[in-house]
């Protein structure tokens, strides 16, 4: 009885040793095939994952490299995204504004200065001693304004669009020739617009980023052109009519700087040319301006759009 019963203990034993070995694998193939998320699933996933040391040697070696390389591309995509976002964030900061649909000046965040207006000159480079006396006065006054030059008055004076741009005032684009492009085909638009981008780089090393159209008058087309170039599209919100004074009109101070205080409003886009009379003008109505609590607004904060 003693010998049987032992015998008996000895298979049954035999029996438990083989269950036990060959589960590991069916509880693995198990959870392969139905991804079973129990306790006792997850145990035999992880019997499962044992493997002999030279396939695991071989599999850590391939993932370590693997791995590094992709962290290295991660953490170069990372301080690429970084820097670039750096970039987007100090650029975001300094554009304190923007232009409406009226070509106002427009803060973009609550708690900016509102009370502001852009200068911007039309029609040059015309003369030196009548644009330093006006960036004489704009830096008497801690100004910066806009001016707007024509591609024909570069390529005669190359030589004043770079007094301009070394004077440290933004110049835009005015087009070429100075004439209506809102009826005109694109591709004479385009000649007009970017003639003036390359002459400006050429000769600054910098494109333009403000256009304005002559006489205001630039189209569907003209918009089109412009944004595909990079280029804030404006025309003015404030007039100072000094396009419509005579040399020998008597008082023209007086007259410029009503037609500018009329219409004053905070945001206000002052339209102004390269003319005599503006320049002797300008002291005071920048004065003016300041005594009204104006500040001027540096085209450089203001929004432009993305160059392609």
């Amino acid at each position: 009885m003693g010998t049987k019963t032992a015998a008996i203990l000895f298979t049954a034993c035999l029996l438990l040793s083989a269950c036990t070995a060959t589960k590991p694998e069916s509880a693995a193939t198990s959870n392969q095939q139905d991804s079973v998320a129990s306790d006792s699933g997850n145990s035999a996933k992880d019997q499962c994952s044992v493997s002999s040391p030279k396939s695991s040697s071989k599999q850590a070696g391939s993932d370590d490299h693997n791995s590094a390389g992709k962290t290295n591309a991660q953490n170069d995509k990372t301080s690429e995204s970084n820097e670039t976002g750096a970039a987007t964030s100090a650029t975001t900061n300094n554009k304190m504004y923007h232009l409406n649909k009226a070509y106002n000046v427009i803060p973009n965040q609550q708690g900016t200065e509102k009370k502001v207006v852009l200068l911007t000159f039309d029609d040059g480079p015309k003369e030196a001693a009548m644009i330093n006396k006006i960036i004489d006065v704009l830096d008497k006054h801690k100004a910066k304004a806009i001016f707007f030059v024509n591609g024909y008055r570069v390529k005669e004076h190359p030589e004043l669009l770079k007094l301009i741009h070394d004077r440290e005032q933004p110049i835009g684009n005015h087009s070429w020739d100075h004439i209506v492009l809102k009826n005109k085909s694109e591709p004479e638009v385009k000649k007009q617009i970017e003639s003036v981008q390359k002459v400006v780089k050429d000769i600054t090393g910098q494109a333009p980023v403000f256009f304005r159209p002559p006489h205001g008058a630039g189209g569907d087309v003209g918009r089109k052109v412009a944004k595909e170039n990079g280029l804030l599209y404006m025309t003015w919100s404030v007039g100072s009519l000094d396009w419509t004074m005579k040399k020998n009109q008597p008082n023209k101070t007086e007259a410029l700087l009503k037609n500018v205080t009329e219409q004053l409003h905070p945001g206000s886009n002052i339209l102004m040319h390269e003319l005599p009379w503006t320049a002797e003008a300008l002291d005071s109505l920048l004065t003016r301006l300041e005594q009204k609590g104006y500040q001027f607004v540096d085209p450089q904060s203001i929004e432009v759009p993305a160059s392609k």
